[in-house]
């Protein structure tokens, strides 16, 4: 198998196509990325730019490039010694549009009778054998506004297929709609009566069943081209907790890939970990993420935070925000798991409903995958019955039907053997989680937005040197080619808005009193809210009003605690607006604003550097997403998809490869210090493997040691400067040093060599930038 030693995330789509990204290949060369990492190029919906959307598995997306613009990229990739890693979606289909998915269509046409009718996870015996699509407006008699148009239901600009036989001469377009094997309704009736699995709560992504083997075959037909061709080396799978069995597709995939390098986007919760008997390398990245970010807040801050702003406590919150989700936005996922128990359960309907919705709101993880992570399920029934002692009967009879195999067997079982009901729980745990938690907790529990990170625990506030050094050893020994990540596509804030946002962990008394300010000055009338805003304008500036006004929007929706997105409150909303205007346009609010940035913006540098450092060098296979080899203050997506300066970028790379730019760049304003951590630390990766073998911490020792993180690799050694501010208020390094054997090691970011006599002083280590990496010149 081959193995990246780093990759390069690129947003593939109609306006970066893979022709543009083969032109690229160049710079991501120089830049020292081992592979090109593509995100989904299957054909998706018309103007998607993420592409999670797939309508035909078949075919390369034409808008995207195509089967043409795939051979560019892989013949430029593997021309330059580099790999291709692409992104494909098992999961789910895009529907938006049902005449641009064939499969989708013919289920429409031909209901039950379809071949499709395999391939979609639809409960039509729920329906009366129809399938119910969700897109009806709130208008008085909208079938009204249906026409019949050549063998073609019209709703607006939406279009739906007429079966045989079914329309005559006369007859209204209500009455051919009713003779049809699907049901238009109301789009706010899909929360409770939709009878299709989708993609968390989003109508427009219905979920398929590749554990059907035809089903895997043809959804995965133009993917086993690529390996079959040479054209792809690896391939990372989206959201594998949405299907029935992960563990056997992985393995059908791995035979399909020929053994191929696999990852999954799989959310740890803090402790879990992946199963052992998965056919991947590991996960993309998000655990490292958490524990990186960690090293860079100050445990002392988290008191004074806390208080700023109080709200309920964290796991109450999340489990509030879950069990909302499941009897609201999910609630016809709840009801489909009620009609698959048995008739001689006897539970009632609305007690099963009850009992479900709260086991879903306790499961501690996204899901368990049976046999293993039974004992996740059984502390779930705990959790439920001490929440809700008089569910205690119906929550032992669940316990036993979802998990209906023997305690503690651990070989391997058939979807028959767990039966359709435990395999869909399993499924609908992880989608309750993801939108309670990360679409929902993490907008409300603002106390340092920097932690509320999809893979982290909000409520878990810092890392110690010695807990993170204990982790990436563990992870040297235990997943050494999974990825690492501190930037992706489905990020809340990029790395260096949360890197910002970290240095109010050392300075809560100043954000207390700013907070505190702007709420005078600009009152949204909603706390934890205006809380995480003011954090996300302050990370992320200077931001345009338009960034600035969409992330508040999108936030404040999210959050569901003054607005939301289906039924905006107009009064809040122009509040908040005008808050956000208040930052540009009221001079105190601005002033307020600008000197707390310029306050804390060297420290900001320090932890973006620091926090880059550490993932390149650390255990595992880095990712650099796209653009962010340069300062990026990103926030939620979409803003996190915008286009990238390739030319400055290029220009800047080219200095330093040619030699131009060999007088270190400011660590500060000039973006050029954080392209030269990139690329040196991946240059080295990339020339000498063999430095990065293995993991052993480099102590510290001295009045400022807290501030040192170090590590030694196998020859490569890291170091970075952790709690600037904390650093700067004691006095500085003093005679703070890292130990090293004596010798002498050359610094690949400056080019500078310094002597060990034992130990090397941190105030000369530092001179130039808060991090360093070096390399042994001497007795190598």
């Amino acid at each position: 198998m081959r193995t990246p030693l780093s990759t390069y995330r690129l947003q593939i789509r109609p306006s970066f196509t893979l022709f543009d990204a083969a032109e690229l290949v160049p710079y991501l060369k120089d830049l020292g990325a081992d592979w090109v990492y593509l995100s989904p190029i299957l054909t998706a919906e018309p103007g998607s730019d993420h592409g999670y959307d797939v309508v035909d598995p078949t075919a390369v997306d034409p808008a995207r490039g195509g089967a043409e613009g795939l051979k560019a990229l892989s013949d430029a990739a593997h021309a330059a010694g580099m790999g291709v890693l692409v992104d494909i979606v098992p999961n789910h289909m895009g529907v938006a549009t049902p005449s641009r998915n064939a499969w989708w269509w013919s289920l429409l046409l031909e209901g039950r009778r379809s071949r499709y009718a395999d391939a979609f996870d639809v409960d039509w015996d729920a329906a009366g054998g129809k399938l119910r699509l969700p897109v009806l407006g709130d208008g008085d008699n909208e079938l009204e506004q249906l026409k019949l148009v050549n063998d073609e239901l019209h709703y607006y600009d939406n279009r739906y297929p007429v079966a045989p036989g079914t329309a005559s001469e006369g007859d209204s377009a209500v009455d051919v709609h009713a003779r049809q094997h699907y049901e238009l309704v109301n789009w706010r009736r899909a929360d409770n009566e939709l009878n299709y699995r989708r993609f968390f709560g989003v109508n427009t992504l219905a979920g398929i069943r590749v554990e059907e083997p035809w089903v895997f075959d043809e959804s995965h037909a133009e993917v086993r081209r690529w390996f079959d061709e040479g054209l792809v080396d690896g391939l990372r799978i989206d959201h594998p907790d949405g299907l029935a069995d992960p563990k056997g597709y992985l393995s059908r995939l791995r035979e399909l890939a020929n053994g191929a390098y696999i990852l999954v986007e799989k959310i740890l919760e803090p402790g879990e970990k992946l199963p052992a008997d998965w056919e991947t390398e590991g996960t993309t990245g998000y655990d490292a993420l958490a524990d990186v970010d960690r090293l860079f807040v100050d445990s002392a801050g988290e008191q004074q935070l806390t208080a700023l702003v109080p709200t309920e406590p964290y796991a109450d919150m999340i489990h509030g925000t879950k069990r909302g989700i499941a009897d609201h936005l999910l609630h016809s996922e709840v009801q489909r798991l009620v009609r698959l128990l048995p008739a001689d359960s006897g539970l009632d309907p609305q007690t099963a409903a009850d009992a479900l919705a709260e086991l879903l709101a306790c499961f501690p993880v996204y899901r368990s995958y049976l046999p293993e992570g039974a004992d996740y399920l059984t502390d779930a029934v705990i959790a439920a019955t001490v929440r809700r002692p008089d569910l205690a009967a119906a929550l032992a009879t669940l316990h036993k039907l979802l998990n209906p195999l023997e305690s503690g067997g651990t070989d391997a079982v058939s979807l028959q053997d767990l039966g359709e009901l435990a395999v869909r729980f399993q499924q609908t745990s992880g989608m309750v989680m993801a939108k309670g938690v990360e679409d929902t907790a993490f907008y409300r529990f603002s106390r340092l937005t920097s932690l509320n990170e999809v893979g982290a625990d909000p409520a878990h506030f810092a890392v110690a040197p010695f807990d993170l050094h204990t982790k990436l050893l563990r992870r040297q020994l235990e997943q050494p080619a999974a990825m690492t990540a501190l930037t992706t596509h489905d990020t809340k804030r990029s790395e260096d808005t949360r890197a910002r946002i970290s240095v109010l962990s050392e300075i809560p008394d100043e954000w207390s009193d700013a907070f505190t300010a702007l709420e005078a000055l600009a009152p949204m009338g909603d706390a934890p809210m205006a809380n995480l805003l003011w954090q996300a304008i302050i990370g992320a500036w200077p931001l345009s009003r338009e960034r600035a006004h969409a992330y508040a929007e999108k936030a404040s929706r999210e959050a569901s605690s003054s607005t939301t997105w289906t039924a905006p409150n107009t009064e809040f909303e122009t509040r908040m607006h005008a808050a956000v205007d208040a930052a540009f346009d009221n001079p105190e609010v601005n002033a307020l604003i600008t000197s707390l940035v310029d306050r804390i913006r060297h420290a900001g540098y320090s932890n973006s550097l620091s926090a880059k450092l550490l993932q390149l060098t650390m255990p595992g296979v880095p990712d650099v997403y796209q653009g962010t080899e340069f300062w990026d203050r990103s926030l939620v997506d979409p803003d996190n998809r915008r286009e990238v300066d390739y030319a400055r970028r290029r220009e800047t790379a080219a200095a330093f490869t040619d030699g131009t730019g060999a007088e270190a760049p400011d660590a500060d304003e000039d973006a050029a210090a954080k392209l030269l951590v990139t690329m040196r630390a991946l240059q080295l990766k990339r020339g000498r493997p063999e430095l990065f073998s293995g993991y052993v911490p480099a102590a510290a020792e001295g009045p400022a040691a807290e501030h040192l993180f170090a590590f030694d690799r196998g020859g490569a050694v890291t170091a970075v400067t952790r709690l600037p501010v904390g650093l700067e208020r004691a006095g500085g390094w003093r005679d703070t040093a890292v130990v090293l054997d004596a010798g002498t090691y050359r610094d690949v970011l400056t080019g500078r060599t310094r002597t060990s006599t034992g130990r090397l002083a941190a105030a000369d280590l530092f001179d130039t930038y808060p991090v360093a990496l070096l390399v042994r010149e001497d007795g190598e």
